[in-house]
């Protein structure tokens, strides 16, 4: 972060160091995204420009005890280059990896604008050379699973679930080895017995996603195929029930909790319990969205967790 000649002192974190003294190994707590100037206070010192978040955010996050991950989604809009891709890794200590949300090009069954269909849709040369070349050449130490975001599709528009689930395993045939990859549903219709098969073949997380019309974490946690990989990946982003834009607007700026939701809460402990029985780490990403602000829920499940040990 940068300041002028007088800095703000330091947060006082001793509290959080103790707690991430006791987070158990395979389990990663990070939030959806850095730049967000209502955690001043809580995550960053003093009251930081948004410029000084985009351009240096990254390094004071990654300092901050409760966090040994984050996810950069701004990859979803548009591939990285290496060169912000270096920028990103020289501010990571060692061994700090993220989660990278996939390029929707490679993702989208049909163009978000027009809805006719992309012919980059699981194109494996495309991926390879727009996302994966970037990452291989500037950030292959700090990237972790790489998250393939779905589109939330109509039913005229739905692929026929046996046709997806063969695109998929066709897919990832392709895509080096060496790599945790991810996907996330937005349509249940998919969650078939041959779409957990393809990702299980594959070693490819089932993403355990808390969103406004999917099933709740403990439904899909429910299905005993729902763990297909060594991997495990959950991503808090919204209350059932409320709409992206309406929660944005009732928790802005995000510097408190406003919703908490206990039923959440105890479902990713009962995530993280199935994932330590069957010897699988667990990644889970929290969006502001999910309460009011992600860094207190990633301290409060953090708290449960620990006391569940």
């Amino acid at each position: 972060m940068q300041f002028d000649l007088f800095p703000p002192p330091p947060l006082d974190t001793s509290a959080d160091a103790a707690l991430a003294a006791k987070r158990p190994p395979g389990l990663f707590l990070g939030t959806s995204s850095w730049t967000f100037r209502g955690w001043a206070g809580l995550v960053y010192r003093g009251n930081p420009t948004q410029e000084d978040l985009v351009d240096h955010g990254l390094e004071e996050y990654a300092r901050h005890p409760l966090f040994n991950t984050v996810a950069i989604d701004r990859s979803y809009y548009a591939p990285l280059g290496s060169d912000e891709l270096a920028h990103y890794a020289r501010q990571l200590p060692d061994g700090f990896r993220c989660v990278m949300k996939v390029w929707n090009a490679v993702t989208s069954l049909v163009d978000p604008r027009t809805r006719l269909p992309n012919p980059q849709f699981l194109d494996a040369s495309f991926f390879k050379d727009a996302v994966l070349a970037p990452v291989e050449k500037a950030f292959g130490a700090h990237v972790g699973p790489l998250l393939f975001q779905f589109l939330p599709l109509s039913r005229a528009e739905l692929p026929k679930p046996n046709e997806f689930a063969w695109k998929l395993e066709r897919f990832f045939a392709q895509l080096p080895r060496g790599y945790a990859y991810a996907v996330e549903l937005r349509n249940t219709e998919l969650m078939t017995p041959s779409y957990f098969g393809a990702l299980t073949r594959h070693g490819v997380s089932h993403v355990f996603n808390h969103w406004e019309r999917m099933p709740a974490l403990r439904d899909q946690l429910a299905n005993p195929a729902s763990l297909t990989s060594s991997h495990v990946v959950c991503r808090l982003l919204l209350p059932q029930g409320l709409g992206y834009e309406e929660a944005r607007e009732a928790f802005a700026p995000f510097d408190k909790l406003q919703a908490i939701d206990e039923e959440m809460r105890s479902d990713v402990v009962q995530l993280w319990k199935a994932c330590r029985a069957a010897n699988r780490s667990l990644t889970v990403i929290v969006n502001n969205k999910a309460e009011g602000s992600s860094p207190l829920t990633v301290r409060a499940l953090l708290e449960r967790i620990v006391s569940a040990q």
